[in-house]
């Protein structure tokens, strides 16, 4: 169990599957080409799960002249920018707007509209990274993709689901302000810090529904799947739980006078 500051974090959870080994040599590979001919070189856009792989292949390789950009600064999908010192950078990343000519009680496309047809314009998911609402205009939205991807987009992206769209390229500096999530901090008391009793405070269950949730694998701990309702738990730890929402363990602050962990957490 977690129990001081020192080892409370959860380490490095290395490659599960080959698909994710090749991610972390294809890294390396990067790494090694910038380094020696002191070329930028660039991945595609990274999950969450994809840039810890990512940034342990950058300490691996000893490179130091690394950085994720996704084309804002909240981005959750990241590019992994190589960038050796003296080198020219090469922008990877394309601002496209796409506004929804919406009619009268129409409804707006939702983000797994505008993923969906994107897709099928048979764009592959590394070509694209976030999508995101326009904070002051409905029905249109920000996607940032690479520079291949974004001429696709531009020439071929007409329709949303129903709805009619018009794609235009745009200037960094036009990309708007994006407002950051506000999250709200949650505490709560847990006789152990298992995932089956810290999954059942933070969901307002019974430790036997999140054990449950568990065994179906509808939960993931850092983007890896979790397999034990017993494993521990630890600071900073992001719970991805299928259908019910996504939530960090931001704290583990102590005891309480009952003799039951304390935990601070927030929902996405």
């Amino acid at each position: 169990m977690p129990s001081s500051e020192k080892d409370d974090v959860r380490g490095f959870v290395p490659p599960q599957n080959d698909e994710e080994r090749i991610l972390l040599r294809h890294a390396e590979d990067l790494a090694r080409i910038a380094l020696q001919r002191g070329i930028p070189r660039y991945s595609g856009f990274l999950s969450d799960r994809e840039q810890i792989l990512a940034e342990a292949a950058m300490h691996k390789a000893g490179c130091d002249c690394w950085r994720f950009d996704g084309g804002w600064p909240g981005a959750e999908r990241r590019v992994l920018c190589i960038e050796p010192k003296g080198c020219a950078p090469a922008p990877t990343i394309c601002a496209v707007r796409i506004a929804c000519r919406l009619v009268a009680g129409a409804a707006a496309p939702q983000h797994k509209d505008y993923l969906g047809s994107l897709m099928g314009l048979e764009l592959k998911r590394e070509a694209l990274g976030d999508i995101v609402p326009d904070p002051e205009e409905q029905g249109t939205v920000w996607v940032f993709a690479t520079k291949t991807a974004a001429g696709v987009i531009l020439s071929e992206l007409l329709r949303v689901g129903n709805i009619t769209v018009h794609c235009e390229q745009a200037e960094q500096s036009a990309v708007p302000d994006f407002p950051q999530a506000e999250h709200k901090a949650q505490t709560a008391t847990v006789s152990s810090l298992r995932l089956d009793a810290v999954l059942a405070a933070m969901l307002h269950c019974s430790r036997g529904q999140a054990a449950e949730l568990i065994t179906a694998g509808r939960v993931e701990i850092n983007h890896v799947a979790a397999t034990s309702a017993h494993a521990p738990v630890y600071r900073q730890d992001l719970f991805t739980v299928r259908g019910k929402g996504r939530f960090q363990l931001t704290d583990l602050p102590g005891k309480s006078k009952k003799d039951r962990y304390i935990i601070s957490y927030f929902q996405f």
